[in-house]
């Protein structure tokens, strides 16, 4: 059973209930036990033709030529059937996965940690996303945190590489921030959990001055997080502190990347596009004065990019105690004002997508979903 969504439509979703497809050799079935959603799936979809999201569950087109496909999540999920002698039936993964009940996948590339999906279909997809980790050798999962792993792992990895990499080529080479404070990260999206763990890590950093930009409606929960010096409310924007600035950008909203770039210009030292979770807010464009952004392009950040570069640089194991380390701290912090809740069977998964897709979500909870029934 996959829960399928309209590439061309976001609202569009469906339920197929499909056989299930015979293995051949050298493949495995996934039974997909949990996954999270949050709107970081949202951003997968939205970007998914540009940075290729749809390719690594693909779905069939329907009669009437709709493009259908299957967003990506994170979960968990066990072994059910094996061809392969490596990958034994009910070993339990971590990894990418489709919003289904079962996947075929090709395992290749086992290692001690786990193995690779091989399939002819994600040969080209950043490696990142390929790989399933061994639950019971991985070094950040524990059975009775799965849901924070599941709900926060994924999305605190790509804060973690956010802040390297703003340290890695601003805050490092002295840049941007100092003993004089000098620096300011604008982070649009603050009530967003991506944005949450980039201000998290960001804000023990010296000299620097994290201001989170949200709605007026989620203002007082961005505030009493603490992990933000500032919060500016995206009608108040011309309130944004003066100096030199990076900006983080996961909300994709053009209104605000505009004030942003026209209240800094030249002072903006770099403009990172991340997410797209007021996706639907484009048509505002219409309404911006014509003409290029003042001061840097915007660049899209794909986090496996920073990834392998650190991964060459400090080696897998310098890596990992690095993001071991961060992780724990973390998700400590998280147990003061996180929730999580369930989602059980397909029409209260499409529900809870549904509720991401219109940004009706409480930023205190977390979804862990299945497909099949509680």
């Amino acid at each position: 059973m996959d829960l399928e969504v309209d590439r061309r439509d976001l609202h569009h979703v469906r339920v197929v209930d499909v056989p299930a497809a015979e293995l051949h050799t050298g493949q495995a079935r996934l039974k997909v036990d949990s996954f999270a959603l949050t709107s970081n799936n949202i951003t997968y979809a939205v970007f998914g033709d540009m940075l290729r999201y749809w390719d690594v569950f693909p779905a069939a087109d329907d009669d009437g030529g709709t493009e259908w496909g299957r967003v990506p999540v994170w979960g968990f999920a066990d072994v059910v059937e094996s061809t392969v002698g490596a990958l034994s039936v009910g070993t339990r993964v971590y990894g990418y996965l489709p919003m289904s009940t079962d996947v075929v996948i090709t395992p290749g590339r086992f290692d001690e940690r786990g193995f690779s999906d091989v399939a002819d279909h994600r040969a080209d997809l950043a490696a990142a996303y390929n790989r399933y980790a061994f639950t019971a050798v991985d070094p950040v999962y524990s059975a009775e945190h799965e849901a924070h792993h599941a709900v926060l792992w994924p999305l605190f990895f790509t804060a973690f590489v956010i802040d390297d990499f703003l340290d890695d080529t601003l805050i490092g080479t002295g840049r941007l921030g100092g003993d004089d404070g000098s620096g300011t990260v604008l982070i649009s999206s603050a009530s967003s959990k991506t944005a949450i763990g980039a201000a998290f890590l960001l804000s023990q950093r010296t000299g620097l001055h994290v201001v989170g930009l949200t709605s007026p409606g989620n203002a007082a929960f961005v505030a009493e997080l603490g992990c933000y010096h500032e919060v500016v409310t995206y009608d108040a924007l011309h309130l944004l502190p003066d100096g030199v600035a990076a900006f983080v950008d996961i909300a994709g909203d053009q209104v605000v990347t505009r004030a942003v770039h026209q209240h800094y210009g030249d002072r903006l030292l770099h403009s990172m596009i991340v997410g797209g979770t007021h996706w639907d807010v484009q048509a505002q464009s219409t309404a911006l004065p014509p003409g290029p952004l003042p001061g840097p392009v915007p660049e899209f950040f794909f986090a496996p990019t920073q990834l392998a570069k650190r991964a060459k640089e400090w080696g897998r194991a310098g890596l990992e105690v690095r993001t071991v380390h961060a992780w724990e701290a973390y998700r400590t912090w998280v147990a003061g004002w996180l929730r999580f809740r369930a989602s059980s069977g397909p029409a209260e998964v499409e529900h809870t997508y549904r509720e991401l897709l219109a940004g009706r979500v409480d930023a205190t909870i977390g979804h862990v979903c299945t497909m099949g029934p509680s």
